[in-house]
């Protein structure tokens, strides 16, 4: 098994970087040039790219598949009251109680978790929080405060690398990295460089999201992926401790969020439909300057 999960993120952060960079030099996206507003305007989105990076790796490596699941539902609520306090939005009664239920089913299934680390829920707890922060400052920034999706995720990425790699070098992790004995075989390679790549996918996936709906729905369309995620890993990885009571509350959990997602979907009326209309206006707007011509 892989020994750090830091370097993995860090791997993460370059590919970003590089796949970005690479696309605006072909014309093929277009994104401000750096300078010194850009650290005043990103902030504090980078700080929680790095947390949500680390914790969410070091939260896989402790806890099984299923259970891991489970506890990023917490994200959802969390993600429901930063918008409240940091958006000023507010919910209809139907969407609380989606939520709602999608929280007691987690707590239900993590009740019966036989194999508690306490260590591994502080990461996937830390993790919720600065996932919630992320999604809702990203929605918040993104085309409110002279900045578009590539250069949330690119300066994202390029501001934390070198603390993130010094962090990494202080605590040993990079030293482990380092000392790992399959960096020459070729399956490895190909997973670790595949890891990489998706981890860029999954951060422009939940920008783009989070810039077209509200928070609260990029995060409960998360919950709703790892449907297939939780059952799959009942069967495949072997570290799973089945219980009733953790199928039960697991499933309490899915019905939430498939609830959300069909009151969301459905609802012509919904505030999320409002936002995602006035920030599209807002980006044509910036279209028509030049500025932002392929966002």
């Amino acid at each position: 098994m892989f020994p750090s999960y830091m370097c993995l993120g860090i791997g993460q952060m370059i590919t970003t970087i590089v796949v970005l960079y690479a696309a605006k030099r072909c014309k093929i996206v277009q994104f401000q040039d750096f300078d010194k507003s850009i650290l005043i305007k990103m902030f504090p989105l980078p700080l929680l790219y790095v947390g949500n990076h680390i914790t969410g790796l070091g939260g896989t490596k402790k806890l099984s598949l299923p259970m891991f699941t489970v506890l990023r539902k917490f994200t959802i609520l969390m993600t429901m009251i930063l918008e409240v306090y940091i958006l000023r939005k507010t919910f209809p009664n139907q969407l609380v109680c989606s939520v709602v239920t999608i929280v007691f089913g987690a707590m239900v299934a993590a009740s019966s978790d036989l194999a508690f680390d306490i260590e591994g829920y502080t990461f996937i707890l830390l993790n919720d929080a600065f996932t919630a922060a992320g999604n809702v400052y990203t929605k918040k920034k993104v085309g409110n405060e002279g900045l578009g999706k590539y250069d949330v995720i690119f300066y994202n990425a390029l501001i934390i690398v070198i603390p993130t790699i010094l962090a990494s070098a202080f605590t040993g992790d990079l030293h482990k990295a380092a000392e790992f004995e399959n960096w020459s075989n070729v399956t490895f390679i190909f997973c670790f460089a595949l890891s990489c790549f998706m981890g860029f996918v999954l951060m422009y996936s939940i920008v783009l999201c989070s810039y077209y709906n509200s928070a609260l729905t990029t995060t409960v369309v998360g919950a709703v992926k790892n449907v297939a995620v939780a059952y799959i890993g009942m069967f495949v990885g072997g570290d799973y401790l089945f219980s009733w009571t953790n199928f039960i509350g697991l499933s309490i959990c899915m019905s939430g969020g498939l609830l959300y997602s069909y009151l969301t979907f459905n609802t012509k009326s919904s505030g999320d439909y409002t936002q995602g209309t006035q920030d599209i206006k807002i980006d044509i707007i910036k279209d028509s300057t030049g500025r932002y011509s392929t966002n």
